[in-house]
Parts: C-alpha cells; sequence; structure tokens
C-alpha cells in the first residue's frame, strides 16, 4: 500500500516558475511548464504521477511510477495532504511541479509509515489527467 494512500482518510527543467503559494511554508516549483485552457480547480477528480522523498536525506518513501498507475483522488476534499490540495491547484495535464510541503502540511507531528514526525517532505508530481477534462492539442 502506498504511503500517500493513508492521507486518503485523514528535477528540474531548464524552464523553471516558481509561483506563490497560500503559504510561504509550502514550496510549488514548476519543472515543466505547459500551456491549456483548463487547469485543476478545487472539487476535479484528478491523476497524479509522484515520487515522494524526505527532505532531510533525500530518502524515497513512496512513488506511483514503481506501480504504474498513477494516484486518483478529488482535489481539495481533504483526501489527501493539505500540501497536495493547495499546492496542485490549477496546474495543467502533462505539468510538473515539485512540492516541498512541511510537517504542517503534510503529515505533522505524527509520521507514517517511513515517515517521521515532524518530516519536511519533496514531492516531484505529475498531472496526467483530469475526469470529464481532455488534454489540449497546441
Amino acid at each position: 500500500m502506498h504511503f500517500l494512500a493513508l492521507a486518503l482518510t485523514a528535477l528540474t527543467a531548464t524552464f523553471t516558475t516558481t509561483l506563490a503559494a497560500a503559504s510561504s511554508d509550502l514550496g510549488i516549483e514548476v519543472t515543466h511548464p505547459v500551456e491549456c485552457s483548463r487547469k485543476t480547480q478545487s472539487g476535479d477528480t484528478v491523476h497524479m504521477h509522484y515520487r515522494g522523498t524526505l527532505a532531510a536525506d533525500g530518502a524515497e518513501f513512496d512513488a506511483s511510477y514503481k506501480r504504474g498507475q498513477p494516484l486518483v483522488f478529488k482535489l481539495g476534499a481533504g483526501r489527501v495532504i493539505k500540501g497536495w490540495d493547495q499546492g496542485l491547484l490549477d496546474m495543467c495535464i502533462g505539468e510538473k511541479r515539485t512540492l516541498t510541503i512541511p510537517p504542517e502540511y503534510g503529515y505533522g507531528s505524527r509520521g507514517v509509515g517511513p515517515i517521521p514526525g515532524g518530516a519536511t517532505l519533496i514531492f516531484e508530481t505529475e498531472l496526467v489527467g483530469i475526469d470529464g477534462v481532455a488534454k489540449d492539442e497546441l
């Protein structure tokens, strides 16, 4: 079982853009920008590929790529950690971002599985799809 799913209950490219986040503590770095007519919104069912590592030592704790299946969830519904619900808004299909998620936007002081309490997390993310939204053909 991948560890991000536990939260369902409670890379840099040549061109890099940094987005302002809702919190100055949540880091959002666009590593593969994409233009589109429809970006992710709260309430969308999204399909995300990701690789999660610990900021402290770079240890990988989970990766959807290894399973060959993106994680599918409703964005903004509290089914994933707060850093994902906020950090994955306004993405285009095919876009990649690196999220730096402090503990208060991740698993807090409790930790989960191989993620220790108080850990800052790094997620390399890729939006693979949005239910009901076709990828723009540019």
